[in-house]
This record gives structure tokens, sequence and C-alpha cells, in this order.
């Protein structure tokens, strides 16, 4: 709105403006980083508890403006929130204590789940797409794998050399998409957070990602290398050579 810390706005309690009061700006701050509610426009102000009351005070609320409905309590230690909880209901029967945090926001839930999907399909096209390669490869080299077993060079000596390039294949294709997605985090996270105007953090490539990214990738390159070279080492050697 193109306000700045000094200026003077009017706030009522109305929906029309009715009864409104002068505020001086102190401050700005940035909201709280939500996920349901990073796409809607948002127009937060803080009051003091007094302001507020004063300001409320011809509405239908006025009323209760003098009772409490909830109270956050921050502790010191946070693993005491359980004994501190089991006392409070002790002496207040009447109070419910809950945590102000939860573990399994369902929003999170369910943007976990949609990862896990999306996962799951890319590496499922990934491995058909190396499958492919690696078979393409095989019968490219199906002469020089027959020539190989002429000269007396064992089927499994073969099929070591295509596990090692499909190895290979693997790791560097997956050095490279871990490399990419570290260096195009910040990009996206600076796009993102300037179209929506939020503090969220949309992509972060943390050790662990990475670390599951290439224990997923090398064991499914040596599958792919074994299956293509595995099914071209099956046929006899006169059908390698084409003779």
């Amino acid at each position: 709105r193109g306000l700045s810390v000094g200026d003077v706005v009017l706030l009522s309690a109305d929906p029309h403006g009715a009864d409104a009061r002068h505020f001086r700006i102190a401050g700005t701050y940035e909201p709280t980083p939500d996920p349901s509610r990073f796409t809607s426009k948002r127009l937060e102000a803080r009051l003091h508890l007094p302001d507020m009351l004063a300001l409320k005070s011809g509405t239908a609320e006025a009323e209760v403006a003098d009772s409490v409905t909830a109270i956050n309590v921050a502790l010191a230690d946070a693993g005491d929130a359980t004994a501190f909880a089991r006392a409070l209901r002790a002496r207040a029967p009447t109070v419910t204590v809950a945590p102000t945090t939860s573990g399994d926001d369902q929003h999170f839930v369910v943007i976990e789940r949609f990862h896990v999907a999306i996962s799951i399909v890319t590496v499922i096209g990934s491995t058909a797409f190396l499958l492919a390669l690696m078979v393409i490869r095989a019968d490219e080299r199906r002469e020089v794998a027959g020539l190989l077993r002429l000269l007396g060079v064992s089927r499994r000596r073969v099929l070591a050399q295509a596990l090692l390039e499909g190895l290979c294949i693997a790791s560097a294709g997956a050095l490279f998409g871990v490399l990419f997605a570290a260096a195009t985090q910040g990009a996206i996270n600076a796009f993102f957070q300037w179209r929506y105007d939020t503090g969220l953090v949309f992509v972060r490539v943390t050790p662990a990602i990475a670390l599951r990214c290439i224990a997923l990738a090398l064991p499914l390159g040596v599958l792919a290398g074994w299956l293509a070279s595995w099914t071209l080492l099956r046929r006899p050697v006169l059908d390698l050579i084409r003779r």
C-alpha cells in the first residue's frame, strides 16, 4: 500500500470504516510463513492490547473484551511441556492444554505424499530411459561382444564390463542431477518467494537427500546394464557376429 514507518493510518473494526481511530506506524514485520496461505493476499497489523480493546469497544464483541480465551506460554525447556501440562491440569481441571505446533500438519502431509508420488514416477521413468539407452548401447556393440567371446573372454567378464559401464553412467547422471539441483535451488526459491511474497523455502537440497538420490541411482544403473547385456549375451556367438 506504499506505507512506511511514521505514516498515520485509520483503522476501524467496522467493515464500513465507522469510528475509525488514528494510528502511527512504528515498524514493519514479516508474517510467519504459512503454506496454507502463501497464495492469498494478506493485510495484517499488530496493535498494543489496550489499543486493540479500544478499537473494538464499540462493536458487538465489546462485552467479551475483558475475557481471555487462550494464553500462549513459552517454556525455557521444551522437554518440560508434558510435565507442565500435567501440573496445570491438576491445578485447573477446566483448562485445556495443547501444543501450538504439531508435527502432523495436514498441509505438510499432503505435500509430502505429492512429493513421494512425483519421485516414484520420476524414478520409474528415468529407469526405463536408462534401460532403453543401455539396450541400444549393447546392440551397437554386439559384434564386439561376439569377437570377445571368440577370443576366449568369458561371458561373466563381458557382463562385468557392461555392469561397470552402467554404474559409470548412473554415477555421472546422479552427480549431475545433485549438482544441478544444488546450483539452481537458490534461483527457484528466489523466484517463488518473489512471486508469492513469502519467506517459505520451496526447494532445499540437503546431504541426506543427495545421498538418497545416489543410493537409488547406482543400483538402478547396474540393474539396467545387467538386463541389457544379459539378454544380448544369452544369444549364440555366431548370432552376435552375424554369421
